[in-house]
C-alpha cells in the first residue's frame, strides 16, 4: 500500500494539481463534505438537546417513576397510600435508583382582590429532590420544610405571578371544592419558570401536610411515591424492576398498587420527543447522500483527469485493485480534509449558541427561549466515522471506471 499512498498524495499536493481541471471540483466535493458534515453536528446536538431538555422538565414535575394507589382515577382528588412501605429499602437497594419521595396532589382555585385561577397544589416534605426546582428558580427562595411545623409559604411559576400580579411575598387565598368547602391563605416563597406552559399554569409546591389535613388523611398518608434515577435511558428496565417489588402486594385495606413511570404518564409529551430520532435519521441519510453524491462526481473527474496516468500503470503491469486504491487512498484524504472542516465549522456553531443563546426560540411553542445545544464527544465521533466509512463505501462503484480504462487506447490517444 506504501506504494498506492506515495502516488495518491502526490496527486493531492496541491502544487501538483495546480490548473487542473479536477482541483475546482475537488473544491466543491470538500466544501460538500464539510457542510453535510456541520449540518449533521449541529442536527444532532440541537435535536438531543431538545429531547434532554424536554424530558429534564417533565420529569421535574413528575419525578421518574411513580407508586400510587391502584384504584387512582384520572383526577387530581387521589386515594391515599402510606408512605412507610415495608418495599422501600428493597426499592432503595436497586441499581440506579437514587432518592424516593413522598408527594400529594389537589386541586383548587386561587383567588386574589381582581382574578381567579385553577391550580393544582403538589404537597412536598423535606426530603424533596429541589434539583429542577433551584435550577429553575428565578425569585425567592425554596422552602424550608420540618417535620414539626406547617409551612404556609408557596412556591409558584413565573407564568401564575404575571397572570395574578403576585409576587414573592406576596399573600393570596386558596379556596377547595369539597364538604364541607375550605379554604387556605398562602404566602409566595419563591417564583419558578420552568417554560413548560402547561405544568407552569397548573402546579404551586407546598407542604404536604396542608393536603393531609384538607382531606382528613393519617400523618403518613399520601398520594404516592416519587422515585427518581440516575440515568434515564434505564427508566423501562428500572420501571419492571419497581414492579416485580410492588405490583404484586396487598395493603392492609386491601387495596394494591400501581407502578407509573413518566412515560407512561405523558405518552403525548415522549411519543412526540420519539419522532424527533426519525427527523435526525432522515436527515443524516440525506446529508451523507449528498457528500457521497458530490465525492462521487468528483472521483469520475479525477479519474477521466488522470487517464493517461491510469493506462501508464496498467501497461506497467499495475492491476485494476491496484490503481483504485490510489484514487480511493486520494479521495479518503478530501473526505478527511472535509471532515476536519465540518468539524470545526459545526463544533464551533454548536459552542457559539451552547454560550451564547444566538437563537431565540418562542417559549409558548417550543418550552425554550433558546435552541439548547447537547454536544457529546461521542456522537461528534460517531457521526464522522459513519460519514466517512458511507463516502468510501459510496466510491467503490464508480472506481470501478478503473477498469474498463485500456492501457493502448488511452497512451495512444495521449
Amino acid at each position: 500500500m506504501k506504494t498506492e499512498r506515495f502516488i495518491a498524495n502526490r496527486l493531492t499536493d496541491p502544487k501538483e494539481t495546480k490548473g487542473n481541471l479536477s482541483r475546482p471540483f475537488i473544491k466543491i466535493a470538500t466544501i460538500a463534505v464539510a457542510l453535510s458534515l456541520a449540518v449533521m453536528i449541529i442536527a444532532v446536538a440541537v435535536i438531543t438537546g431538545f429531547k434532554n431538555e424536554i424530558s429534564e422538565k417533565t420529569i421535574g414535575f413528575g419525578s421518574h417513576i411513580q407508586i400510587l394507589n391502584y384504584d387512582r382515577n384520572i383526577s387530581f382528588e387521589t386515594t391515599p397510600i402510606s408512605s412507610n412501605q415495608e418495599f422501600i429499602p428493597d426499592l432503595l437497594s436497586i441499581d440506579g435508583v437514587k432518592h424516593i419521595q413522598p408527594f400529594a396532589v389537589k386541586p383548587g382555585i386561587i383567588k386574589t382582590d381582581i382574578d381567579i385561577q385553577g391550580v393544582v397544589l403538589k404537597g412536598i416534605t423535606k426530603d424533596f429532590d429541589w434539583g429542577f426546582f433551584k435550577k429553575n428558580l428565578k425569585q425567592g427562595n425554596i422552602l424550608s420544610l420540618n417535620d414539626s411545623t406547617t409551612s404556609n409559604s408557596v412556591v409558584i411559576s413565573k407564568t401564575l405571578s404575571l397572570l395574578l400580579s403576585l409576587d414573592v411575598g406576596d399573600k393570596f387565598d386558596m379556596f377547595f371544592v369539597q364538604e364541607p368547602p375550605r379554604f387556605r391563605r398562602f404566602t409566595v416563597e419563591g417564583v419558578y419558570d420552568s417554560q413548560m406552559a402547561e405544568f407552569d399554569k397548573l402546579f404551586v409546591l407546598c407542604d404536604l401536610k396542608h393536603i393531609q389535613q384538607l382531606n382528613g388523611w393519617e400523618p403518613d398518608q399520601v398520594t404516592g411515591l416519587e422515585i427518581l434515577i440516575s440515568d434515564f435511558r434505564k427508566i423501562q428496565d428500572l420501571t419492571l424492576k419497581v414492579e416485580d417489588i410492588v405490583v404484586f402486594q396487598f395493603l392492609s385495606d386491601g387495596s394494591r398498587l400501581r407502578v407509573l413511570s413518566i412515560i407512561e404518564k405523558y405518552p403525548q409529551i415522549f411519543d412526540w420527543l420519539g419522532i424527533q430520532d426519525l427527523n435526525v435519521i432522515i436527515l443524516l441519510v440525506l446529508m451523507i447522500a449528498v457528500a457521497g453524491i458530490n465525492m462521487i462526481s468528483g472521483l469520475l473527474i479525477i479519474i477521466l483527469e488522470r487517464t493517461y496516468m491510469i493506462g501508464v500503470l496498467k501497461a506497467l503491469g499495475a492491476e485494476n485493485r491496484f490503481v483504485r486504491n490510489i484514487f480511493l487512498i486520494q479521495s479518503g484524504h478530501i473526505i478527511v480534509r472535509g471532515l476536519l472542516w465540518g468539524n470545526i465549522i459545526g463544533v464551533g456553531l454548536c459552542l457559539l449558541q451552547h454560550y451564547f443563546g444566538i437563537i431565540k426560540l418562542d417559549e409558548a411553542n417550543y418550552y425554550l427561549s433558546t435552541v439548547p445545544i447537547n454536544l457529546s464527544a461521542l456522537h461528534v465521533l460517531m457521526v464522522n466515522i459513519g460519514t466517512f466509512a458511507v463516502t468510501i463505501t459510496m466510491l467503490l462503484i464508480p472506481s470501478m471506471v478503473i477498469s474498463r480504462i485500456s492501457p493502448d487506447k488511452t497512451i495512444k490517444f495521449e
